[in-house]
């Protein structure tokens, strides 16, 4: 990559804990692959961002050769993921995901205990915004967000960087995490 990660507003405050950068992209494929019980929770805008394997939702497809890892789709996208053959992928409205997130008692979507990581990509800047606040102030999930512009209320974030730069960052990511399969 060859511009540094950085935040995208200045003036953006999410509250007195914010997201921190990844130094680069190595940290976020330690932290997602070091996970227990990983989530990717992919959004409504993710046909509309273009990757290396097509668009996100294909790299997706490809991330979920991991078996460790757990895809819910949100809005209509489930049907993306049916029409590209994939039985697997999980959905949920994002509001009502991010209540789940929240229940202790709930046991994940294969019922074999809480997700320790969430790792969101795809999704318009103030819903993510809006659910990740909420898990940041009530529970203890780490929540990662691998969009294009930085998250302040995820515990780590990508950060803002040029499209180009972005769709490699996410290339190395699911590859490391297919390579793991």
């Amino acid at each position: 990559m060859s511009a540094k990660m950085k935040r995208g507003q200045t003036g953006m405050v999410g509250g007195p804990l914010q997201a921190k950068i990844f130094p680069n992209v190595d940290v976020a494929v330690s932290l997602i692959k070091r996970a227990k019980r990983p989530l990717l929770v992919v959004g409504s805008k993710a046909t509309e961002q273009k990757t290396k394997d097509g668009d996100i939702i294909d790299s997706a497809i490809r991330a979920m050769k991991n078996k460790k890892l757990t895809v819910v789709a949100t809005g209509h996208l489930v049907g993306e993921f049916r029409k590209r053959g994939v039985e697997e992928a999980n959905s949920m409205p994002l509001i009502v995901l991010g209540k789940y997130l929240s229940d202790s008692e709930w046991l994940g979507f294969d019922g074999e205990g809480q997700y320790d990581t969430a790792v969101f990509v795809g999704y318009p800047y103030y819903m993510e915004w809006l659910v990740e606040s909420g898990l940041k102030n009530f529970t203890k999930l780490r929540t990662i967000s691998l969009d294009r512009t930085f998250q302040p209320n995820a515990q780590w974030s990508l950060g803002w960087m040029p499209e180009p730069d972005w769709i490699e960052a996410l290339d190395k990511i699911v590859s490391s995490l297919e390579e793991e399969a």
